[in-house]
Protein backbone atom coordinates (compact mmCIF):
# COMPACT_ATOMS: atom_id res chain seq x y z
CA UNK A 1 0.00 0.00 0.00
CA UNK A 2 1.33 3.59 -0.82
CA UNK A 3 2.46 5.93 1.56
CA UNK A 4 0.46 8.54 -0.55
CA UNK A 5 -2.54 7.41 -1.92
CA UNK A 6 -3.23 10.81 -3.00
CA UNK A 7 -0.66 10.33 -5.26
CA UNK A 8 -2.02 7.79 -7.34
CA UNK A 9 -5.36 9.02 -7.11
CA UNK A 10 -4.35 12.57 -8.30
CA UNK A 11 -2.05 10.98 -11.46
CA UNK A 12 -5.12 8.67 -12.21
CA UNK A 13 -7.52 11.56 -12.58
CA UNK A 14 -5.23 13.84 -14.49
CA UNK A 15 -4.79 11.11 -16.85
CA UNK A 16 -8.74 10.68 -17.27
CA UNK A 17 -9.23 14.33 -17.53
CA UNK A 18 -6.27 14.73 -20.10
CA UNK A 19 -7.59 12.26 -22.23
CA UNK A 20 -11.67 14.05 -22.24
CA UNK A 21 -9.32 16.90 -24.11
CA UNK A 22 -9.48 15.40 -27.39
CA UNK A 23 -12.98 16.51 -27.31
CA UNK A 24 -11.65 19.91 -27.74
CA UNK A 25 -9.69 19.40 -30.49
CA UNK A 26 -12.00 21.92 -33.47
CA UNK A 27 -11.73 24.47 -30.75
CA UNK A 28 -7.97 24.12 -30.19
CA UNK A 29 -7.53 24.81 -34.23
CA UNK A 30 -10.03 28.06 -34.15
CA UNK A 31 -8.00 29.08 -31.25
CA UNK A 32 -4.40 28.68 -32.47
CA UNK A 33 -6.12 30.30 -36.09
CA UNK A 34 -7.32 33.19 -34.54
CA UNK A 35 -4.04 33.62 -32.45
CA UNK A 36 -1.99 33.46 -35.64
CA UNK A 37 -4.26 36.10 -37.43
CA UNK A 38 -3.79 38.26 -34.64
CA UNK A 39 -0.33 38.44 -34.55
CA UNK A 40 0.34 38.23 -38.05
CA UNK A 41 -1.81 41.25 -37.89
CA UNK A 42 0.93 43.04 -35.81
CA UNK A 43 -1.53 42.90 -33.01
CA UNK A 44 -1.46 42.06 -29.51
CA UNK A 45 -2.82 39.16 -27.26
CA UNK A 46 -4.26 40.57 -23.63
CA UNK A 47 -4.48 37.68 -21.19
CA UNK A 48 -5.88 37.25 -17.40
CA UNK A 49 -7.33 35.38 -14.92
CA UNK A 50 -7.84 35.44 -11.16
CA UNK A 51 -5.75 33.50 -8.34
CA UNK A 52 -3.62 30.50 -10.24
CA UNK A 53 -5.67 31.52 -13.62
CA UNK A 54 -3.66 34.60 -13.10
CA UNK A 55 -0.59 32.85 -12.62
CA UNK A 56 -1.49 30.97 -15.63
CA UNK A 57 -1.92 33.73 -17.96
CA UNK A 58 1.60 35.51 -16.74
CA UNK A 59 2.90 31.92 -17.72
CA UNK A 60 1.12 32.29 -21.38
CA UNK A 61 2.31 35.54 -21.74
CA UNK A 62 5.66 35.25 -20.81
CA UNK A 63 6.26 32.04 -22.73
CA UNK A 64 5.12 34.22 -25.83
CA UNK A 65 7.40 37.42 -25.14
CA UNK A 66 10.45 35.31 -24.64
CA UNK A 67 10.19 31.64 -26.07
CA UNK A 68 8.76 28.29 -25.49
CA UNK A 69 10.82 26.30 -27.10
CA UNK A 70 13.15 28.12 -29.71
CA UNK A 71 14.39 31.48 -30.33
CA UNK A 72 12.07 33.62 -32.60
CA UNK A 73 10.62 37.11 -32.28
CA UNK A 74 8.83 38.10 -29.48
CA UNK A 75 5.16 38.28 -29.83
CA UNK A 76 3.12 41.11 -27.69
CA UNK A 77 1.63 39.56 -25.06
CA UNK A 78 0.42 41.59 -21.98
CA UNK A 79 -0.91 39.88 -18.83
CA UNK A 80 -3.94 42.16 -17.00
CA UNK A 81 -3.38 40.66 -13.63
CA UNK A 82 0.57 41.72 -13.48
CA UNK A 83 0.82 45.48 -12.37
CA UNK A 84 0.42 45.16 -8.79
CA UNK A 85 -0.83 48.95 -8.37
CA UNK A 86 -2.93 49.29 -11.51
CA UNK A 87 -4.94 46.22 -9.95
CA UNK A 88 -5.25 48.07 -6.66
CA UNK A 89 -5.95 51.31 -8.24
CA UNK A 90 -9.22 50.11 -10.66
CA UNK A 91 -10.24 48.32 -7.92
CA UNK A 92 -10.53 51.05 -4.93
CA UNK A 93 -11.88 53.63 -7.61
CA UNK A 94 -14.15 51.25 -9.65
CA UNK A 95 -14.17 47.95 -7.85
CA UNK A 96 -12.96 44.30 -8.24
CA UNK A 97 -15.20 43.59 -11.40
CA UNK A 98 -13.52 46.46 -13.51
CA UNK A 99 -9.80 45.58 -12.72
CA UNK A 100 -9.51 44.07 -16.73
CA UNK A 101 -12.00 45.87 -17.92
CA UNK A 102 -10.48 49.18 -17.38
CA UNK A 103 -7.22 47.90 -18.91
CA UNK A 104 -9.13 46.38 -22.37
CA UNK A 105 -10.86 49.41 -22.54
CA UNK A 106 -7.17 51.44 -22.49
CA UNK A 107 -5.01 48.95 -24.30
CA UNK A 108 -7.30 47.13 -26.30
CA UNK A 109 -7.52 48.00 -30.03
CA UNK A 110 -9.97 46.10 -32.68
CA UNK A 111 -7.32 43.09 -34.36
CA UNK A 112 -6.33 42.65 -30.83
CA UNK A 113 -7.20 39.24 -28.65
CA UNK A 114 -8.75 39.15 -25.50
CA UNK A 115 -7.40 35.55 -23.75
CA UNK A 116 -9.40 34.76 -19.93
CA UNK A 117 -8.76 31.81 -17.62
CA UNK A 118 -12.04 31.09 -15.19
CA UNK A 119 -11.84 27.28 -13.28
CA UNK A 120 -15.64 28.27 -12.27
CA UNK A 121 -16.19 30.39 -15.33
CA UNK A 122 -17.85 32.49 -12.39
CA UNK A 123 -15.57 35.90 -12.64
CA UNK A 124 -17.19 38.70 -12.61
CA UNK A 125 -14.12 40.48 -13.64
CA UNK A 126 -13.59 37.74 -16.60
CA UNK A 127 -17.01 38.38 -18.20
CA UNK A 128 -16.68 42.22 -17.58
CA UNK A 129 -13.29 41.85 -19.60
CA UNK A 130 -15.05 40.00 -22.15
CA UNK A 131 -17.74 42.59 -22.69
CA UNK A 132 -15.77 45.60 -22.92
CA UNK A 133 -13.24 43.41 -25.54
CA UNK A 134 -16.52 43.05 -27.69
CA UNK A 135 -17.44 46.62 -27.13
CA UNK A 136 -13.70 47.27 -28.50
CA UNK A 137 -14.31 44.36 -31.19
CA UNK A 138 -11.26 42.65 -30.07
CA UNK A 139 -11.41 38.55 -30.35
CA UNK A 140 -11.86 36.27 -27.02
CA UNK A 141 -11.17 33.20 -26.06
CA UNK A 142 -12.25 31.46 -22.87
CA UNK A 143 -10.79 28.37 -20.73
CA UNK A 144 -12.97 27.46 -18.57
CA UNK A 145 -14.38 24.66 -16.34
CA UNK A 146 -17.23 22.80 -14.88
CA UNK A 147 -19.88 23.76 -16.55
CA UNK A 148 -18.64 27.35 -18.01
CA UNK A 149 -20.71 28.98 -15.29
CA UNK A 150 -22.22 32.43 -16.03
CA UNK A 151 -19.14 33.11 -18.63
CA UNK A 152 -20.24 30.55 -21.42
CA UNK A 153 -21.24 31.57 -24.73
CA UNK A 154 -19.09 34.57 -24.00
CA UNK A 155 -16.12 33.96 -25.82
CA UNK A 156 -15.57 33.34 -29.76
CA UNK A 157 -13.73 30.14 -28.61
CA UNK A 158 -14.54 28.30 -25.57
CA UNK A 159 -12.19 26.07 -24.38
CA UNK A 160 -14.47 23.93 -21.30
CA UNK A 161 -12.49 21.35 -19.37
CA UNK A 162 -15.31 19.61 -17.78
CA UNK A 163 -14.04 18.65 -14.66
CA UNK A 164 -15.36 19.65 -10.96
CA UNK A 165 -11.21 19.65 -9.63
CA UNK A 166 -10.16 23.00 -9.64
CA UNK A 167 -6.22 21.36 -10.11
CA UNK A 168 -7.43 19.03 -12.48
CA UNK A 169 -8.72 22.42 -14.66
CA UNK A 170 -5.85 24.45 -14.16
CA UNK A 171 -3.29 21.28 -14.76
CA UNK A 172 -5.29 20.83 -18.38
CA UNK A 173 -5.81 24.90 -19.17
CA UNK A 174 -1.78 24.56 -18.49
CA UNK A 175 -1.50 22.02 -21.33
CA UNK A 176 -3.63 23.10 -23.85
CA UNK A 177 -1.71 26.62 -23.33
CA UNK A 178 1.29 25.09 -23.82
CA UNK A 179 -0.23 23.29 -27.16
CA UNK A 180 -1.47 26.96 -28.07
CA UNK A 181 2.72 27.80 -27.66
CA UNK A 182 3.78 24.96 -29.85
CA UNK A 183 1.65 25.65 -32.21
CA UNK A 184 2.04 29.39 -32.67
CA UNK A 185 5.43 29.05 -32.47
CA UNK A 186 5.55 26.13 -35.72
CA UNK A 187 3.06 28.76 -37.58
CA UNK A 188 5.20 31.88 -37.51
CA UNK A 189 8.65 31.66 -37.79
Amino acid sequence: MSDLPQFHDAIAAATETFRSLSSLEAQMVNAADLIEQCLRAGNKLLVCGNGGSAADAAHFATELVVRFAKDRRAYPAICLAGDGGLLTAAGNDYGFDEIFARQVAAVGVPGDMLICLTTSGKSRNVERALEEAKAHKLKTIAFLGRDGGSTIGMADVELLVRSNSTARIQESHQLLLHVLCETIESRLV
